[in-house]
């Protein structure tokens, strides 16, 4: 009778040692910071975030990477509807340091926010897109293998495939070298635009990998990050993952 007592109790440590052991691994292989996206109707850009449609999202930081320690905050709101995704970033700042007056050109030598968005992990393909305070973009297709890379512009670039975009000042003018509090960038990205990757669009329960930034150039470079990097903004591996509501 003891015997099989014992044997019972030993069964019963063994199982919940198994348990315990099975958490703690599922723990140290939990996946990186995540985001729930909630679902909104479709709405206008603004550039100021006016849009009724944010009040149901909810800030995130984006949280300085460099050891220039910049004091400024900056953050971050997203959601997604039926025909594309929205992003709404708020940078403090004391100056736009931004010249460049075109679309297409290497915005991230000035101030800019940037998305990196990465639906289909069986491929390293993800797109880009960096916003700057003048309002100029830059949409690139991204093919990293094994840490080598290059954008590719978008082809047809029209109609439902092409991103609304908009900024606003706060404090100041938007002209480049102001003097502002801070700055604002609005924008949508279609799915379309993101034709022909796979597991878009999204729907309830997809998940995509992430990762949102801000380049600021008042004192050195200062980069920002949602998720941390480590060496550069296209580390895929370390970004995030957005959980579509």
């Amino acid at each position: 009778m003891k015997k099989k007592i014992i044997l019972r109790l030993f069964l019963l440590g063994f199982i919940f040692a198994m348990g315990n052991t099975q958490n703690i691994s599922l723990a140290q292989n939990a996946e990186p910071g995540s985001l729930t996206v909630r679902k909104c109707k479709d709405f206008t850009v603004t550039g100021n975030g006016s849009s009724e449609a944010w009040n149901a999202a909810e800030w995130v930081s984006v949280s300085p990477q460099t050891s220039n320690d910049s004091p400024y905050k900056t953050k971050a709101k997203v959601l997604y509807s039926e025909k594309g995704i929205y992003f709404l970033f708020d940078c403090e700042d004391k100056k736009i340091t931004a010249t460049l007056n075109a679309d297409y050109l290497d915005l991230y030598n000035e101030d800019v926010v940037e998305v990196f968005i990465w639906p289909d992990e069986n491929n390293t393909l993800y797109f880009e897109y960096e916003v700057s305070p003048l309002n100029y973009e830059l949409p690139i297709l991204i093919p990293n293998f094994n840490g080598k890379f290059l954008g590719w512009l978008p082809w047809k670039y029209e109609g439902d495939r092409k991103t609304q975009h908009a900024t606003s000042a706060l404090g100041g003018k938007m002209e480049s070298g102001s003097s502002v509090s801070g700055w604002m960038a609005e924008f949508f990205i279609p799915y379309k635009l993101l034709t022909p990757l796979k597991n878009v669009p999204p729907v309830a329960g997809t998940r995509w990998r992430v990762n949102m930034y801000r380049i600021d150039y008042d004192n050195g470079t200062n980069l920002f990050a949602w998720q941390k990097i480590k060496r550069g903004f296209h580390e895929y591996n370390n970004f995030g993952s957005f959980l579509f509501e």
